[in-house]
């Protein structure tokens, strides 16, 4: 694999998707454990989901798997988090 740049970009996007994505799981935890979302605003949350759902239509139209995967996992933590601000405010 080190002599296939393609392979290596990919195998860096989902490195990279991991760990933004993982980087997301404590806040989805501490809200859902403490009942609490005083730290955070909707319009925040909502936003971020927003962005998300068009990282998810730019992985599909440029057919880029990495993208797409890891942020359908973040789309679904961070509607997750959405529904945890607007019920724990």
């Amino acid at each position: 694999m080190g002599s296939d740049p393609a392979a290596f970009a990919v195998l860096l996007g989902f490195l990279a998707g991991t760990l933004t994505t993982l980087a997301f799981v404590p806040q989805v935890a501490k809200t859902w454990r403490t009942r609490s979302a005083a730290g955070l605003s909707v319009w925040m949350v909502a936003t971020f989901n927003a962005g998300i759902v068009l990282w998810i239509a730019y992985g599909i139209v440029t057919r880029t798997w990495p993208v797409i995967a890891a942020n359908v996992v973040t789309l679904v933590l961070g509607l997750m988090l959405l529904w945890m601000t607007i019920r724990y405010r």
